[in-house]
């Protein structure tokens, strides 16, 4: 087994790292202070390829692997979280749909202008009623003619107050339950009947954009149909499982911010004559952090090799995504507690990276939900 980053690995990494570090890192506390959307930062995330990582280049993408993905997904939000929530939608809830299941003219007209950086997309599924259970949603797409008619609103979609486009999960035949759920691509900026409606105010990841997305007999062409007639929740489920390694990797970012911040402030605060870095109290906490944070993405990079090689990996996306965003939750935590009253004002940013740590628990699915993924999987292994 070679752990050894191919070049083009560590290129990517390093590109990614450098442009967060002078882009983003300087402007992250004014982004989440504002709740101002990164609109300069995402074009030129958009210009380095970072917004279409995995697609090919004859689609607008970089071309690259799913190894890349996950590291350039690490600097990015280790930098600032919400960009890397922008980031991780776009590639891994717009792109891997609308690329895996789109017809040749789909992936021109609707793909390209993501996977390039020229607009954004978001991934239109949750509802008030249908969060964990999507079964559940009441959204609905009825043909008539050459069109389908939408009505419905979704809720909490990411990207949704500036997205160009979206993949829409609606339900075709009521009464087929799972098998009544069709995918459709939505041209937001076009589609009369639409409009964006609450947006969200959080306790983190404040520039990043949560809003409602409201249909009221909006209507679409009858060929922006993703994939079949019936077969969205089954899209939905390996769409997620893609997902959840993006936010795994937005959570091993944030709790490398926080691990470094931690260390750093360990070594030159000083108390009772000495760095408190020299107590054990102190280098058990970074020891634990480091430790759990390298299983963490370990176990990411293992899933993002099983996607790019076309092996199964519903199992280990979900262990990756439970592992990664408990473990920022409880760095985060932790990094508070090491900057003691310090760590818990503005003026550092570990309370930051603690509240944009929790939503990672939350969305792709929640962690208890994760873990009926996990145990589903090992009963069916023994």
């Amino acid at each position: 087994m070679n752990f050894e980053l191919t070049e083009e690995q560590r290129m990517i990494q390093d590109m990614a790292r450098k442009f967060a570090e002078r882009e983003i890192k300087p402007v992250a506390a004014d982004l989440d202070r504002t709740h101002r959307h990164p609109e300069e930062i995402v074009r030129k995330m958009g210009e380095l390829g970072l917004l279409g990582v995995t697609i090919p280049d004859e689609y607008g993408g970089a071309g690259m692997d799913y190894i890349c993905y996950v590291l350039s997904m690490i600097e990015i939000s280790k930098a600032c979280a919400s960009c890397g929530v922008i980031m991780s939608v776009c590639n891994s809830l717009y792109n891997f749909p609308v690329y895996t299941y789109g017809t040749e003219e789909q992936k021109q007209k609707y793909l390209r202008p993501v996977a390039s950086g020229e607009a954004l997309g978001c991934y239109g599924l949750t509802e008030a009623g249908a969060g964990s259970d999507p079964a559940k949603m009441s959204t609905t797409a009825v043909l008539d003619g050459d069109e389908w008619v939408i009505n419905g609103t979704k809720k909490f979609i990411t990207n949704g107050n500036v997205a160009s486009y979206c993949v829409l999960a609606a339900v075709t035949d009521k009464a087929a339950g799972y098998k009544g759920i069709s995918s459709f691509i939505v041209d937001l900026k076009n589609t009369a009947g639409f409009h964006v409606g609450t947006v969200e105010e959080k306790l983190g990841i404040n520039a990043s954009g949560t809003a409602e997305l409201v249909f009221e007999d909006a209507r679409i062409p009858r060929e922006n149909l993703l994939g079949n007639l019936g077969e969205g929740f089954k899209q939905m489920l390996t769409t997620l499982d893609g997902g959840r390694i993006g936010i795994a990797s937005q959570a091993i970012g944030i709790g490398r911010a926080t691990l470094e911040e931690a260390i750093e402030y360990a070594k030159t605060r000083e108390q009772f004559g000495r760095p408190i870095s020299s107590f054990q109290a102190i280098q058990w906490k970074l020891a634990d952090m480091a430790t759990q944070l390298d299983a963490a993405e370990l176990l990411t990079l293992r899933a993002a090799w099983l996607e790019q090689n076309h092996r199964h990996y519903e199992k280990e996306a979900a262990m990756a995504k439970l592992l990664a965003s408990d473990t920022a939750m409880w760095a985060a935590v932790e990094g508070v507690q090491i900057l003691g009253g310090y760590g818990y004002c503005r003026d550092y940013p570990m309370e930051r990276h603690m509240r944009d740590a929790k939503i990672t628990q939350i969305y792709e699915g929640t962690n208890e939900i994760m873990r009926l993924v996990i145990s589903r999987n090992v009963l069916k292994q023994r």
